[in-house]
């Protein structure tokens, strides 16, 4: 019922295109390599995107990065990705291309304070308690707009924080419960070492009148609690000239 006039389309693309990513200082030299396209940062600005041709293949290029480093998202058709993949290994055995995973994806995420989508986002957090409204254009019509207007004159009564977890033998998953004053405030719903920085970092929903920079909590992992401290800026390159670079 609230399809548009114009009748948007929407389905799910899962199997019909593939993703390969690549970070790192050095990515820009790689890329510029293998793309028939400039992707200078004066003619592909972060979060920005196109369709072009990466190492002859078609595909969609996306200037973004979940690494916190400068980095870029290429997407393709499946029957391409491998043509798409052994190009970017033969052509970055100079540059010093190394293969990361999934487990140092979310490690490097967390010392940029990014959420991820499934556990941080979720749609039972609003786009303010969240952080995600500074992306909404509120020129546009939308379904919840009304809702969302009202929130963001009040101001949110939770909202997503990082907190750094004085611990050395144990890192948090998620649901684990932060407390103040012996009291749960909040639930944890990310976190994990992250390696770089060495620290414990924990995501999690608290109430507005508890967050302050530098605030004592404790958060409860297995049975034991331990001191956590919110922080309002990533550990690493807070000002995100490397990834913007």
């Amino acid at each position: 019922k609230f399809i548009p006039e114009n009748k948007v389309e929407y389905k799910n693309c899962s199997d019909e295109i593939h993703g390969i990513a690549i970070s790192g200082p050095k990515s820009r030299e790689l890329l510029s390599k293998i793309c028939r396209d400039d992707v200078s940062n004066q003619e592909f600005k972060f979060r920005d995107i196109k369709k072009t041709f990466v190492a002859g293949v078609p595909c969609i290029l996306i200037r973004l990065s979940f690494t916190g480093e400068l980095g870029f998202e290429i997407y393709t058709a499946p029957h391409f990705q491998l043509k798409l993949f052994e190009e970017i290994e033969k052509n970055g055995k100079d540059l010093g291309l190394k293969l990361y995973g999934s487990r140092a994806l979310m490690s490097m995420r967390l010392e940029k304070n990014w959420g991820a989508w499934g556990l941080d986002y979720r749609p039972d957090f609003t786009a303010a308690e969240s952080g995600l409204d500074q992306f909404i254009d509120w020129q546009k019509n939308f379904v919840g707009k009304k809702i969302s207007l009202s929130e963001k004159k009040s101001g949110p009564k939770k909202k997503l924080c990082v907190m750094i977890v004085d611990t050395e033998e144990i890192d948090v998953i998620n649901d684990e419960a932060i407390m103040k004053d012996g009291q749960c405030i909040g639930y944890v719903t990310s976190g994990g070492y992250a390696h770089h920085v060495q620290k414990s970092i924990a995501f999690g929903y608290l109430p507005t009148s508890a967050i302050k920079q530098g605030e004592n909590l404790e958060i409860e992992i297995n049975g034991t609690f331990y001191s956590a401290k919110i922080i309002d800026k990533p550990l690493y390159d807070s000002s995100s000239l490397k990834m913007k670079s």
